[in-house]
């Protein structure tokens, strides 16, 4: 055997704690001695330890190139514990080298992908399949998986543990084919969004259907057994509305339905129409929200609703297209560019954008419109600042995504009018749309793409360690290493992969902010006809 054969640490007798630390060097391990024993306790039963030796080498070159080893090592203890049958698993990755680069990737740099990996080791096979990580799955798959998973189930509570299985299932898809790098940030971000409306579909249909129960209603079906559209949409706004959601995201709903007017068909006591879709939203927001043995779907934001929280959960048509005629806000035409529906009556959701777009598009855009929004700006400011925030905030700090989300928002109203092509959801379909039509320039539109993928990618990967909605860069040493280890960068030409990170942030941020500075000064967007 060669001089230095890391299988010694399984296989040997007994190692002097010196000799230990030699092998263990090399991977990073910041306590050599517990890495050992974590091997060791993965290794109790003989035939476990003679398979784990086989596959050591690759294990630990896996473990030394993620974002934590010493971590990553942890989670795979447990998760080897939680297989019930760690020799068949070992004989697996022996099969599927692939697996356990996959594994390490994903233990270093994620707590929360490993977390659900524990709970249900056999997910592996599934990841291991030959093209399960080669693509993004579609919403018509995920949904068809749903349908066969909720179709035996009666209760609610058994439905919404369903709904979280397959959402943590999902994620575990779109999170490992990110850290792996076999998605871009664009494709992660497009995949959190599909996976999130096909959730919410769902849980619109769950809700309705736990509701005409306890009304001793009929469920409404057609012909052929498709599900009847009640008149109600929930409509998608900010990062989900433009198909760019994070991975620990809140999701902003607003809940809409055709009219007051009648009862609700179906037999039985049947109530008000707009008594019925007020307790229908009510019950969405319940089955998305409810926290259960599986944790929730998603938190939900109603705050983008017209009134706020002093509104109504639901309005109708009629009344929504008037509260915004009457008395919208600058703020709401901005959040209203990203508006779409993504459950329920979708016809019904077209129809109330179609009637709202005067409000958002065409009403003038003067200096006070202007100062609403700098006045918002501020506000963020103001609190980030209180945080001591203002220059490590991913989202809202100085250069961040919101100021991006700004410059194309503030654009996008004051042309979209006269300009048909302006009105995109998404932020970097936005950012193309207003370099075609002059509003930017090349350069421009090349440093605000450059930051917004940039900025995305790594506040992806601060929400995917732990399930958290953190948008901060850690201020502790080891932490911010890890965040850069896990967005590929490495010690090189004497700087560490943090300082490189955090160099490359101050020079996106940076730049960002001098274009939104310059936007927000006023003279292109006050101008009668712009550039």
């Amino acid at each position: 055997m060669p001089e230095r054969d890391v299988r010694d640490l399984l296989l040997a007798k007994r190692l002097e704690p010196r000799r230990v630390a030699e092998l263990l060097r090399p991977y990073g391990f910041q306590d050599a001695q517990r890495a050992d024993r974590e091997l060791q306790a993965m290794a109790e039963d003989p035939a476990v330890r003679v398979r784990l030796a086989a596959i050591l080498p690759g294990v630990l070159e896996g473990l030394g190139a993620s974002a934590d080893p010493d971590g990553a090592l942890r989670r795979l203890e447990r998760f080897f514990r939680a297989t019930g049958n760690a020799s068949a698993m070992l004989s697996h990755l022996a099969a599927d080298p692939r697996m356990i680069h996959a594994l390490t990737v994903a233990f270093g740099a994620s707590a929360f992908m490993a977390e659900i990996l524990t709970r249900h080791p056999t997910w592996l096979f599934w990841l291991s399949e030959p093209d399960v990580l080669a693509r993004a799955r579609g919403g018509d798959e995920i949904r068809r998986d749903l349908a066969a998973a909720l179709a035996p189930l009666r209760s609610e509570e058994k439905r919404l543990d369903a709904l979280r299985i397959a959402k943590r299932r999902e994620i575990l898809h779109i999170g490992l084919r990110d850290l792996l790098r076999r998605a871009t940030v664009e494709e992660t971000v497009r995949a959190l969004s599909v996976l999130a409306e096909t959730l919410i579909e769902t849980a619109c249909e769950v809700a309705e259907d736990t509701l005409r129960k306890s009304l001793g209603l009929r469920r409404p079906w057609r012909a052929g057994g498709r599900r009847a559209r009640s008149g109600f949409t929930v409509l998608g706004l900010g990062k989900l509305g433009g198909e760019e959601l994070n991975f620990s995201s809140d999701v902003d709903l607003v809940y809409l339905y055709a009219s007051d007017e009648g009862r609700v068909s179906g037999g039985g006591a049947a109530p008000a129409r707009g008594d019925y879709f007020q307790a229908l939203a009510r019950r969405v927001t319940a089955v998305l929200g409810t926290v259960t043995g599986e944790g929730s779907v998603y938190r939900v934001d109603l705050r983008l609703r017209p009134e706020g929280r002093a509104g109504a959960v639901a309005r109708s048509l009629v009344s929504m297209n008037e509260y915004y005629r009457s008395r919208g806000a600058t703020w709401e035409r901005l959040a209203l560019l990203k508006a779409r529906p993504v459950g329920g009556d979708r016809a019904l959701g077209t129809r109330f954008l179609d009637r709202v777009a005067p409000f958002v598009y065409r009403r003038g855009f003067d200096a006070a419109a202007l100062e609403d929004i700098r006045r918002v700006k501020r506000q963020m400011d103001g609190k980030i600042a209180e945080r001591s925030e203002s220059h490590r905030h991913v989202k809202l700090g100085v250069g961040g995504i919101r100021e991006i989300e700004f410059v194309c928002q503030v654009l996008q109203v004051r042309f979209g009018a006269r300009r048909a092509r302006l009105r995109q959801r998404g932020t970097l379909a936005a950012l193309e749309a207003l370099r075609e039509s002059g509003l930017l320039a090349a350069a421009e539109h090349d440093t605000l793409r450059r930051a917004y993928l940039f900025l995305r990618d790594v506040e992806n990967k601060l929400q995917m360690a732990s399930d958290t909605q953190v948008h901060a860069l850690p201020e502790a040493p080891e932490e911010l290493r890890a965040c850069a280890l896990s967005l590929g960068y490495r010690d090189a030409d004497g700087r560490s992969a943090e300082g490189a990170l955090v160099s490359d942030y101050r020079s996106h941020t940076g730049a960002t902010h001098r274009i939104f500075e310059d936007v927000l000064a006023g003279p292109r967007l006050l101008s009668q006809s712009g550039p």
